[in-house]
């Protein structure tokens, strides 16, 4: 059967999958925080049926002390996946072979007197939650993008 989408009609087997971002981590709570921070969105709500994340747990007999091994994100207009953060027990060791790009500027469609003191402002903002600047690119000897880590060391990309 044809599922409205948009503009478009489309069959229901073709449309894409639900999908969570994940983020292996030291510590959960604390890095989930950075990226509440980073892209302006909150803590999940429970699972349906559960008042709160800790009657979830308890309902499931997970041990106090385990609590802080997940945290959970998503999106508060509900347009961008959803975001878990989980204990594991490996430091990060490499780069990563994905990473987020957030549009701070308004993306590279935004001319560049606009989107640089964005830009700017949003590292300024990122640098105070914890992150760190890797490195500033420049094409033409103008910013176009700004390299960061988050404060477990995760690169992502302000545009």
């Amino acid at each position: 059967m044809p599922v409205a989408l948009g503009k478009w009609l489309v069959k229901a087997d073709q449309m894409a999958e639900a999908w969570t971002m994940t983020f292996d981590s030291a510590d959960p709570p604390a890095l989930a925080a950075f990226w509440k921070t980073a892209l302006g969105y909150v803590d999940a709500a429970p699972p349906s049926g559960f008042a709160d994340w800790e009657a979830f747990l308890r309902h499931f007999g997970v041990a106090e002390d385990e609590w802080g091994d997940a945290a959970y994100l998503e999106d508060p207009a509900g347009r961008g996946p959803r975001i878990s953060f989980l204990r594991v027990p490996e430091p990060k060791v490499a780069k990563n072979r994905i990473h987020l790009d957030i549009q701070a500027g308004g993306g590279r469609g935004v001319p560049w007197e606009v989107r640089a003191p964005r830009v700017r402002a949003a590292v300024q903002r990122l640098v105070a939650a914890g992150a760190t600047v890797l490195r500033e690119d420049v094409v033409d000897g103008r910013l176009d993008h700004v390299v960061m880590a988050d404060p477990e060391g995760n690169e992502f990309c302000v545009v």
